[in-house]
């Protein structure tokens, strides 16, 4: 089987497979995981080449993290991304693993935001106990902007700015405690935000950049060519819609949440064009995301080890030129969204 290829991750001299390794689930994302399955799943993903692992604190309080580490820690050559901006408090009233904050984790912890300096700086810390290991690679600045925060998005701002959390970052990047730093979010103005105040080397954007939904051209990209910054991406997906399209019934999920009905009737026409041309709807999200110069890397969530072969099937699957030139003529895709077939 051909080798993943690697790309690089902004000026850090890190290079990635194009395609990686989610690792939310392993956090018990809506549904419990098992030690075992989990444990799967990054074998897997690693002996196929998906050498990329991204993670965070708040992917089940810890728990994707520990699992992740158990896996990896004696492993050459992988690439390992974890979260800064949430900070993980004992809470002995955790004793069971009812869902809290979208994880089914019996993580006895409860999440606090901080993105202060010492806040990232305890952050990082934390992190490289609960993974068990000596450094991580990249730290990605995890949900600061009104997505998440709302109202409270400014006080989180100070903080990362003039509360000095982005002066730690560029701290622990300039004395190689890590090879680079950038944000983790599902909105794209504040990464332009963010983008004036620090030099960032990636930007992990999920869901912002799909085959349903291409904005991210109009300003970041350009900024992001401009400045050096790569893109990696999550959610190629949009939340599942774009996994199991809009046949299998019952409730479809875009954006974390229901699907609206333009949306439906938009992967319904990509459905449409796929099925001419005998393309999988999930293929064709993953091959869409990695036709872009800017990405280097697009990370699904996976949780089992059957899952990993089958995204890796999917991202070897082969698609017809033609089906790239019937979704822009439909108006489906923006005209000036690359597509592989430009790079061939």
């Amino acid at each position: 089987m051909t080798a993943i290829p690697h790309r690089p991750i902004g000026r850090t001299g890190l290079t990635v497979p194009e395609l990686g390794f989610g690792a939310a689930s392993l956090g018990n994302l809506y549904a419990p995981v098992s030690d075992a399955d989990a444990r799967g799943a990054i074998d897997a993903a690693l002996a196929a080449g998906l050498r990329y692992v991204d993670t965070a604190p708040h992917y089940g309080r810890g728990l994707s993290e520990r699992r992740v580490g158990e896996a990896v820690r004696l492993q050459p050559d992988v690439v390992i991304s974890t979260k800064v901006g949430r900070l993980m408090d004992p809470d002995p009233s955790v004793t069971d693993d009812r869902e809290r904050d979208g994880f089914r984790s019996p993580m006895p912890f409860r999440m606090r935001y901080d993105y202060s300096h010492d806040g990232i700086l305890r952050s990082h810390e934390h992190s490289l106990q609960r993974l068990g290991v000596a450094r991580v690679d990249l730290l990605y600045v995890h949900d600061i902007g009104g997505y998440t925060h709302g109202d409270a998005a400014g006080g989180y701002w100070q903080q990362l700015t003039t509360g000095g959390g982005l002066k730690a970052l560029e701290r622990l990047r300039d004395e190689g405690s890590i090879a680079g730093f950038g944000v983790g979010v599902n909105e794209i103005q504040v990464c332009l935000d963010v983008m004036q105040e620090a030099r960032l080397d990636a930007i992990l954007l999920a869901g912002r950049y799909t085959l349903l939904e291409q904005n991210a051209l109009d300003a970041l990209f350009p900024a992001c060519a401009a400045a050096g910054t790569s893109i990696v991406i999550g959610g190629p997906y949009n939340s599942g819609i774009l996994a199991t399209g809009t046949k299998r019934g019952g409730t479809l999920h875009y954006d974390y949440g229901p699907a609206p009905e333009t949306v439906v009737a938009k992967v319904r026409g990509i459905e449409a064009v796929a099925d001419r041309h005998g393309v999988r709807l999930p293929a064709a999200a993953l091959a869409f995301v990695l036709a872009h110069p800017q990405v280097a890397s697009v990370i699904p969530g996976i949780g089992s080890a059957a899952r990993v072969a089958q995204t890796v099937e999917l991202y070897r699957e082969a698609i017809p030129a033609a089906f790239w030139q019937e979704l822009r003529a439909a108006g489906l895709l923006r005209a000036d969204a690359p597509v592989p077939e430009d790079a061939a």
